[in-house]
């Protein structure tokens, strides 16, 4: 783990659900009529757990990151993050049993 990554809170897998509302100012230009939550929110309740967990994140990068199904709004999601080594996790959102995204995080600088 990188000297500016705070130890984390646990080596264990992490949960958390969410849930965007209807409301959120995303929705409506994406899509007009037939709003679909955007990934780069999906990306960024990850990032929230992540740094709920670690506090200040680095800058990271994400070598690998599949949209695998549509998350609506009002639709409860659920985060599985999980560490890979000292400086890197795979995530999946699910919806349900439905897989909706899965990545790999790789924290590579300083803490901002």
């Amino acid at each position: 783990m990188p000297a500016s990554m705070p130890a984390p809170v646990s080596a264990a897998m992490q949960v958390r659900e969410f849930v965007v509302p209807h409301a959120h100012p995303a929705l409506p230009g994406h899509f007009p009529g037939n709003p679909v939550v955007p990934g780069v929110l999906l990306l960024d309740h990850v990032f929230s757990l992540l740094e709920a967990l670690h506090g200040p994140l680095p800058a990271l990068r994400l070598p690998q990151v599949k949209f695998l199904q549509p998350l609506l709004p009002g639709q409860k999601a659920r985060i599985e993050l999980s560490p890979r080594a000292a400086d890197s996790w795979r995530f999946q959102v699910f919806r349900g049993d439905t897989l909706l995204a899965t990545g790999d995080i790789i924290a590579t600088g300083p803490t901002t």
